[in-house]
This record gives C-alpha cells, structure tokens and sequence, in this order.
C-alpha cells in the first residue's frame, strides 16, 4: 500500500465499536468506516447535492452501468439489454442509437467519435450506429470477460477482463491501434473492474472488485507492465469506476454499497453515500463530463438515471 493514509474526520468505527477521534491512521490494509451518532457522513448531501440530471424512476437508461464523455460533445452510457444511449446534457434528452447483442459495460470513444464498448469483447460503434468487433482475443486468449477501457495518449487501449467472480482469473488486456490484442498483465486477477490513467501516463489504475481496493500497474517505458502495488483499501464494499479530476483527485465509486469515495493528498473521504438506494443505486462508473468537463456524473446500474454530483470543481 502506498505509504499511511489518513481519514481526517471526527467519526471513526474501528470494527466492533465507535472511537470518538479527530483523526486515525489507515494502516495494515484497515480503512476505518466513518460514523457520527451513528449515522455515515459524506462530503456532499444526498439530498440537496446529487440529483438526476437524464431519467427518472422507473423510465428513462435501462439500469446503465456506465457514462462516459465524447468528445462530440454527447455523453453516452449503455444499458443490460444491449442498448448504446447518446445523452444531449444540455437539453436533458437522450437516444438509443445502438445496439450490441447483450450486457453494456464500460464504453469510451476516440478522436474520430466511434465508441468502444465492454460487451464480452470489445465492439466498436460507429456515429452512425453500425456495430462490429474490435477485439475478441489477445493471442490466442479470448477475450471473454471486458469491463472497461480506457485509451492511452499514442490509440492503446487497456481493458480489464475482469474474469468469474471468486474465480481469481482476470486480467488487462492492452488493444494495440487496429484491434490487435495481448496480455499485458496477470498481476490484478481479484476481479479488475473500472481502469483510469493518471495524467503522466505512467500509471494505469484499477478497481479491484474481490479483495477490494484500488491498485495500479506501472507502464515501462517500452510499453510493458510494471509491478503492481495497492493504492488504498476499501474492506467490505465492491470498488467498481475510477476518474480523476484536473487536480488529481481520484474518485472510486462502488457496486456496493451505495458510494463514491475520494482521495488525494493520502486521505481517503467519503464523497458520497446513499442509504437509500435513490438517488444514488449501484454507481457502478463515474465521469467528468459537458464541455468543461465540469458536470460529474455516475451511472447507476440498479436504477433507470444518470445522477449529477455538485462538486464545483473539474
């Protein structure tokens, strides 16, 4: 684990009981749940500072797990029937222009506006909705498992294939430009589920679902994966999307429970929590988005919104 965090907050459960204290250590791999007169506190309010920004209770995305920004200016998300949504923020409205056979999980997009989408493989959508296979294999390995994508700066895109659950067999795939795929790493095999790069490039980060906590593998100069090391740890919860901000702020938000975390500086803080399971259900990914990218947003895959998160910052 990189170095002590600190969770700098005066509720602090330690296990099996409340500890009144303004600050402890996160040591040994034990994050602290954050507890005041027994009730979870955030940064932000749930109710005055997340709300749906496109769908609405029982219409609307078809429970997305993901959003990511364009740089067409759309956002776009996909739903558990095989549906790709591109969402018009500005005016609140979005469309289904795609469709892939099965489950959406994770999408990003190029310079040249055609998506690519976590579907088992890896498709590609066209701007005009037309769907084809980008990458179902690295060497002879398929490529069966694809949760999320993320491009580096030179067309490389790394891919988690997250594997069976409790099975310990996942790992990234790194997509070459033209859809030429290979092993990159086996080092993450709990369940790698969301990917972000840092801003250097140096660093691909990882949710990782079983044994939870957030890691990241070095990439090499040549290109090759680097050792792997733990970030931070988060005990029961089920660490799913990563971003960062223009600060370099890293956010984890979670299948379960119903939360977004941040971290910066070695302190780790609840952004967000919803008991409820309303406004926020299952974040399964997150996103800056909008033309400055300073509308931040999270996909809820147990619900049918994209749920806008008021943190005044990009």
């Amino acid at each position: 684990m990189l170095g002590e965090q600190t969770i700098a907050h005066p509720w602090v459960a330690v296990n099996k009981g409340l500890v009144g204290a303004e600050t402890l250590n996160y040591r040994r791999g034990r994050l602290y749940t954050l507890i005041a007169k027994g009730t979870l506190m955030a940064l932000l309010d749930t109710h005055t500072q997340i709300s749906a920004i496109i769908g609405d209770f029982g219409s609307g995305l078809d429970h997305p797990e993901c959003i990511a920004w364009g740089c067409d200016g759309y956002a776009y998300a996909g739903g558990e029937a095989g549906q790709i949504y591109r969402i018009d923020l500005a005016r609140r409205e979005f469309e289904e222009f795609a469709q892939v056979d099965g489950f959406v999980g994770g999408i990003c997009q190029d310079a040249q506006h055609r998506l690519y989408v976590c579907n088992g493989d890896v498709k590609r959508v066209e701007p005009d909705g037309a769907v084809s296979t980008y990458c179902d294999r690295a060497g002879e390995v398929p490529l069966i498992a694809a949760n999320y994508p993320v491009f580096d700066a030179v067309g490389n895109l790394y891919v988690s294939n997250s594997g069976g659950w409790h099975k310990n067999d996942g790992w990234i795939c790194k997509i070459a430009p033209g859809g030429q795929g290979e092993v990159w790493s086996r080092a993450l095999p709990d369940f790698p589920n969301g990917t972000a790069l840092d801003a250097t490039g140096e660093y691909l980060y990882v949710a990782v679902s079983i044994n939870p906590r957030v890691a990241r593998i070095k990439i090499e100069a040549d290109g090759r994966a680097g050792a792997a090391e733990t970030v931070f740890e988060l005990p029961q919860t089920v660490p799913d999307g990563l971003a960062f901000d223009d600060e370099g702020t890293l956010y984890c938000s979670c299948y379960r429970p119903d939360r977004i975390y941040q971290y910066a500086n070695g302190q780790l803080d609840i952004l967000a929590d919803d008991y409820e399971g309303t406004a926020m259900a299952a974040p399964t990914n997150i996103a800056f988005c909008g033309p400055d990218r300073s509308l931040f947003l999270s996909a809820n895959l147990g619900r049918w919104h994209i749920a806008q998160y008021d943190l005044g910052k990009t």
